[in-house]
């Protein structure tokens, strides 16, 4: 810790790979497929029952509604049953287990987290808050995804959280989503898949369109062309990979918090959801909208993309669009400066950028903040969360990667009314890694996605050597003074 007096607190979060997400487990080879299907229906369907009432048994009491996930699951397969005769809801059933599998969400860690206040404050104590916690869930493969927890931050700074549920819940996509044209339209120019075929297929489409319409001016624009030249089949794969990209999902409001899981969708994070920073969003209007800057990664690339929700139910994922989205680290400020809204970033994976847009899918033209200029800090600095909203200034909670990939939090006070005044910045670390956490999937890191500032302390979650997290606390004026006297 630092010479600041952060004050411990006893919450701690740790994976429990008892946590599993259902799965399908279809191979990609479509013979394999059949003949799997082929083993089942062989059986009779008295064997069939007796075997979906063994693995009813042994895998029931661990989900929810184990038979939705095994029915959705047949649907994926079911073009390749090859018999003419009806199946029973036990057979179908069956089959659906066949291609399914358990996924361990925590089993390699759960940590990195962003905290912000919770949409729904009813039924509080005067001075408490009630927050939600996001935190990067990391399994086999290193495939992350999002999970989230709620809790209470109570009026003297005592923090409880939510016993999370044992169960976990996937979110329903919605199959036939909406797009802006001006968004798909901008996006396609900067990927280079501006061209006649794309300009044919988008000129019939409204200024907003469904997935369904755009697949029909797919169609519409193919017709009586036999094999498309390379460059138009190129271009339709970009489009449908901008279309996967870009979904909505939803959560039943009877799924607790706890087991909402976002667990990745599209292609372009089929590898995981990367540290997720939740900021809540005030529009000069007072309406709110919570959104989340996350890397998604594929195995091979990242790209920086967007998260919205304004109740933790329903959320739009969203490419972010424009020459300065890239690298890690993006982080939007809770609110418009000067009418426009505002980005930390880090273009060149060393050093803090700031950039200004009029819409929040789109940057371009980042402009240098600062630079590594501590030793603990000389490898690469980066921020962690969003910008913080304080009297003094705006407070940006940073990262920086010293001798032997030591991670330690830092602070810097960036100017109100322009935020590209760097006002002042932590000579020393907030936070290092303590003895005890210096150990895990990732040794010695200690890193935070946001926090949030309660009566005067800030309230600030942090990830320990990637594998678990827990919350320290910090008087305010404290760290201001720190700040200003640095």
């Amino acid at each position: 810790m630092s010479s600041l007096n952060l004050q411990p607190t006893d919450v701690l979060f740790q994976p429990d790979s008892s946590r599993v997400l259902i799965r399908p487990f279809i191979p990609g080879d479509p013979t394999r497929i059949v003949n799997v299907i082929g083993r089942a229906l062989a059986l009779s369907e008295s064997e069939t029952e007796e075997q979906l009432a063994a693995v009813s048994a042994d895998f029931g009491k661990r989900h929810l509604d184990i038979r939705a996930l095994w029915r959705q699951n047949f649907e994926r397969v079911k073009m390749h049953v090859f018999s003419s005769r009806p199946l029973s809801e036990a057979r179908q059933l069956y089959i659906g287990a066949l291609f399914s599998g358990e996924y361990s969400l925590e089993s390699a860690a759960l940590f990195n987290p962003s905290l912000v206040a919770h949409p729904d404050q009813s039924g509080l104590a005067e001075g408490e808050l009630r927050f939600i916690i996001s935190l990067r869930a990391t399994g086999e493969g290193h495939i992350s995804s999002i999970e989230f927890r709620t809790g209470v931050i109570h009026a003297d700074h005592s923090i409880s959280v939510e016993e999370p549920s044992r169960f976990v819940t996937a979110p329903r996509a919605n199959p036939n989503p909406t797009y802006l044209k001006t968004v798909f339209l901008d996006k396609l120019m900067e990927m280079g898949f501006e061209n006649d075929w794309s300009g044919f297929v988008m000129e019939s489409l409204g200024t907003t369109f469904t997935l369904n319409d755009l697949e029909k001016s797919m169609q519409h624009a193919n017709q009586g062309k036999g094999h498309l030249p390379r460059d138009e089949q190129r271009t339709m794969e970009c489009v449908r990979w901008l279309a996967q990209s870009n979904y909505e999902i939803d959560f039943a409001p009877s799924i607790a918090v706890s087991e909402r899981i976002i667990f990745p969708v599209s292609s372009n994070e089929s590898n995981g959801m990367e540290d997720a920073r939740f900021v809540r969003f005030v529009e000069d209007d007072g309406s709110v909208m919570y959104y989340a800057t996350y890397t998604a990664y594929n195995g091979r690339s990242i790209l920086p993309q967007l998260l919205e929700t304004a109740d933790f139910l329903h959320f739009r994922a969203l490419t972010l669009n424009g020459r300065a989205v890239q690298n890690k680290g993006m982080a939007l400020f809770p609110r418009r400066i000067n009418g426009r809204y505002a980005m930390i970033s880090r273009q060149d994976d060393e050093n803090l950028f700031l950039m200004f847009s009029d819409n929040p899918h789109f940057w371009s033209d980042p402009k240098l903040l600062q630079r590594p200029g501590e030793a603990w800090e000389s490898v690469k600095i980066g921020n962690c969360g969003s910008p913080i909203e304080t009297e003094a200034g705006w407070l940006v909670i940073t990262h920086g990667v010293g001798p032997m990939r030591k991670y330690c939090i830092g602070a810097m006070l960036l100017d109100l009314n322009d935020p590209s005044k760097v006002l002042s910045h932590l000579r020393e670390p907030l936070l290092s890694p303590k003895e005890s956490e210096r150990e895990g999937y990732v040794p010695n890191v200690v890193y935070t996605c946001g926090g949030l500032v309660h009566r005067g302390r800030l309230i600030l979650p942090y990830g320990f050597s990637d594998t678990g997290a827990t919350i320290v606390t910090i008087e305010l004026n404290r760290l201001l003074a720190a700040l200003q006297a640095g």
